[in-house]
């Protein structure tokens, strides 16, 4: 590994047309250091190597000989047509090679895996069971997925999983992205935010129930064909049970006279499209079948009006519509930056700003805190 990390340094400075000690100095490196790398004498270290593939345009893994991320060839498995998908495609590849790169920094990603133990249940009972699990689980840490607006925040918080939100054309849902170095769920902007919750949700049970590792793509999670596979009737009741707990319902249920309004309130209080919920509480025999088919009626926006929540409707459409970038891949991408393990490149890259103007803002930073006592 060594060797073949050497011989692809040398053969990136022999691309460059600079001297080996031009080179070093372009790249910020000692030049007595490199050349002993180069002859064998020292290793490269971490920061080295991502000094130098900094500058060539190359990644860490290209200069160790590690085979890249490629999630796009699993994606030829899928039955997407990679067009409507690639755009989600390239950005995940993206993200998962940033993360590749930073566990050979030593910043590795933890995210939770819970093991399905009623293996012989049916695909939506084992759905159930890992929504319970993961509800627990991020319990312990204070959060109440169900109660969240910004759940791509909330998940991220719980589980580390990094939640990308992308402008993705064709109406493209989402897909998400397990190795052994990143978790991660890509989902489009949307101007229905409980179909871009309900995906976050979908993609989230993926992960955990570990499905397909490497790429799973959902284009659209409500087509029939797709929705009818085990794994996805399993991530669906997952999803389902996530935002809509079955014992929080009942609670919320008990002592309420249904009434348009009463149903409105509800769904807007728990960040839901009325159809879902109305649904749920049908399946749970909370209300009957002609209130469930009355309720499902409801526009989103006829449930904000009836709930007084045009208001907060609106900044749910505001929130779901923009794009996100995952903050813990921010937070750990800046730390990498500020333990001097990487360069401050990667980190301008993921948050889409210069190098040299973010080097100004810290400087800029720095210069405005207050000193020391």
């Amino acid at each position: 590994m060594a060797g073949d990390t050497t011989a692809r340094v040398r053969q990136l400075v022999a691309e460059s047309g600079l001297t080996q000690a031009e080179f070093a100095v372009k790249a910020g490196l000692d030049a007595p250091k490199m050349s002993k790398s180069l002859s064998g004498v020292r290793r490269f270290t971490s920061l080295d190597l991502a000094r130098i593939a900094d500058l060539c345009g190359v990644s860490v893994d290209w200069l160790l000989g590690v085979d890249p991320v490629t999630p796009a060839t699993a994606a030829r498995t899928t039955t997407v047509p990679l067009k409507s998908a690639d755009s989600a495609i390239r950005e995940a590849e993206r993200l998962a090679q940033l993360r590749a790169d930073l566990a050979f920094l030593g910043y590795h990603q933890e995210v939770p895996r819970f093991a399905i133990t009623r293996t012989s249940a049916s695909c939506m009972d084992q759905g159930r069971d890992l929504a319970a699990l993961a509800t627990a689980h991020a319990a312990q840490k204070g959060i109440a997925l169900w109660r969240c607006k910004d759940l791509a925040g909330a998940v991220e918080a719980a589980f580390g999983v990094d939640v990308r939100v992308h402008r993705l054309a064709d109406g493209f849902d989402g897909l998400s992205w397990s190795d052994d170095h990143s978790s991660l769920i890509v989902v489009g902007t949307s101007e229905v935010p409980a179909r871009q919750r309900f995906t976050i949700a979908h993609e989230l049970g993926h992960l955990l129930a570990g499905d397909d590792q490497g790429l799973h793509v959902d284009a659209d999670i409500h087509d029939t064909d797709h929705k009818s596979k085990p794994s996805e009737k399993r991530a669906n009741t997952f999803a389902a049970e996530l935002l809509l707990p079955a014992e929080m319902l009942r609670e919320k249920a008990h002592g309420i006279t249904w009434s348009l309004e009463a149903f409105a309130m509800l769904a807007c209080e728990l960040w839901v499209s009325p159809s879902t919920l109305a649904w749920k509480l049908f399946n749970l025999q909370l209300i009957d079948k002609t209130q469930c088919d009355f309720f499902r009626g409801l526009t989103a926006w006829d449930a904000a009006r009836k709930a007084n929540a045009v208001e907060s409707l609106g900044e749910w459409i505001q929130l779901t519509s923009r794009a996100r970038i995952p903050a813990p891949l921010v937070r750990t991408t800046f730390q990498a930056y500020a333990d001097g393990k990487a360069t401050l490149r990667p980190y301008a890259n993921l948050i889409g700003v210069d190098t040299d103007t973010l080097r100004e803002a810290i400087s800029d930073m720095r210069e405005d805190s207050p000193p020391e006592s």
